[in-house]
């Protein structure tokens, strides 16, 4: 149920406990009034009727001597003394009564009793309290949208910043409630919501600009003296150790150009270099520049997107991106896929998708969750590395505007999925001499 329409429930709920409290005070109050003021009267009756009967003998104002209906308790008052006793019978048009009583002489004379009816009162006070409960019906009536509009204000401005942090788990860390969510309604609960909010958001800003600044400077550091030792290894005989060392200096230099490359991605200062490229061959060079065994599948285009570019059947095997960074994007993926996965490892080129799927146990439950994190490799049994691959991956694919989604099969393995945007409007074949480059070096 939505927050609004639980706080409406909870209002109405207050609102019908105070009328029912309200009106159960009143209705006991007046009871209590009407049967004091008919004791009262038949009090005051009494008296005036027993100084009636003294002048003249005659009973007056109602009163009776010894009465059929009257009380037993008041059959046998003592000597002079006045009492009083409630009488709730109904009998024809008199209901619950009040009796007053006095005997007119000394022990065993009769007695003078007056009646006085309630009947009257207690019609007004069931008008009275069926004229409450309408009331308070008509008040619930008018209170309950009111209670939900205040309670949708509050749901609207806690929904804001639900999805301002939904957007900063996101990792959109500019999001910001800001001061306008709360200035115009005072100091509140959620105003210290959403400040508390942004300032999770500033700190997580802080502390990521400075691991993306410390990324970038180990990275700089770092360049010049891997370049000496990469120059250092031409100057050792040939051998075995020379060997070793080489491949040693080459990936420690890798790594460098790699937190070059995510320093470079997390500034925002990389920008695509877009030419009309083939997918399938741009692909098929980046799967043959991994050195590894790689199956690439060519197929056509699905049928949405055959009927799109009919008209252009032409175009349809090419693509307008950055034909270096797909290629970093593919070879990443490929050698992501048989590093922490098994063979066979496939390829597939459909439309503006590729596809790269291994067989091994799957990405961790985790990376799908939160997507990849550079120096984290997931589950153990994924294999060793620096975690960086898909975190440059997904970068590149940003920067080229395309879609990159990991999954696991049903039948087991992890697949990736790139999606590139589709072409401009104006989709022209390439002219002889157009296409770009594919063999680029890289980054």
């Amino acid at each position: 149920m939505p927050l609004r329409w639980k706080i409406a429930a909870l209002a109405a709920a207050t609102a019908c406990l105070v009328a029912l409290a309200v009106g159960v005070l009143v209705h006991v109050w007046t009871a209590m009034d009407i049967r004091s003021r008919a004791e009262m009267d038949a009090t005051n009756t009494v008296y005036s009727a027993m100084e009636v009967y003294r002048r003249t003998g005659t009973p007056a104002g109602g009163a009776e001597l010894d009465p059929a209906e009257l009380p037993t308790a008041l059959r046998h008052p003592a000597g002079a003394d006045r009492r009083v006793a409630y009488d709730g019978r109904v009998e024809g048009n008199l209901g619950p009564s009040v009796w007053g009583a006095q005997r007119v002489g000394g022990p065993g004379s009769p007695v003078l009793a007056v009646r006085i009816n309630m009947s009257p009162q207690l019609h007004d006070l069931r008008r009275l309290d069926a004229s409450m409960a309408v009331a308070s019906l008509v008040s619930l009536a008018a209170a309950l949208p009111l209670a939900v509009y205040g309670a949708a204000l509050v749901a609207r401005r806690l929904r804001r910043v639900a999805e301002t942090a939904a957007r900063i788990s996101g990792g959109d860390l500019d999001a910001r409630n800001g001061p306008a969510l709360g200035r115009a309604r005072g100091r509140d609960e959620v105003t210290d919501i959403a400040a508390t909010v942004d300032l999770m958001a500033d700190s997580l800003g802080r502390r990521l600009r400075i691991e993306r600044q410390f990324t970038a400077d180990v990275a700089h550091e770092l360049r010049t003296p891997v370049g000496g030792l990469l120059a250092a290894t031409d100057l050792l005989p040939p051998g075995e150790t020379e060997d070793l060392l080489r491949a040693r200096v080459r990936d420690l230099r890798g790594l460098v150009e790699d937190l070059l490359e995510i320093s470079r991605l997390d500034a925002g200062a990389e920008a695509p270099v877009r030419a009309r490229v083939p997918l399938a061959a741009v692909v098929a060079e980046a799967v043959a520049r991994t050195g590894l065994d790689t199956e690439v599948t060519v197929t056509g285009s699905p049928a949405a997107e055959q009927a799109e570019q009919a008209e252009h059947s032409a175009a349809a095997e090419h693509v307008e991106t950055d034909p270096r960074r797909l290629e970093r994007i593919v070879g990443n993926l490929v050698t992501n896929a048989h590093r922490h996965g098994r063979t066979p490892v496939r390829v597939t080129v459909e439309g503006l998708t590729v596809v790269v799927r291994d067989h091994g146990p799957g990405f961790p439950a985790d990376l799908l969750l939160d997507g990849p994190r550079r120096f984290r490799t997931g589950a153990a049994e994924r294999g060793a590395g620096h975690g960086l691959g898909l975190t440059i991956a997904l970068g590149q694919a940003r920067v080229l505007g395309a879609e990159l989604r990991l999954d696991n099969a049903a039948d087991g393995g992890a697949i990736a999925t790139l999606r590139l945007p589709p072409p401009p409007t104006d989709t022209r074949p390439p002219h002889d001499g157009a296409e770009a480059d594919t063999r680029r070096p890289r980054p």
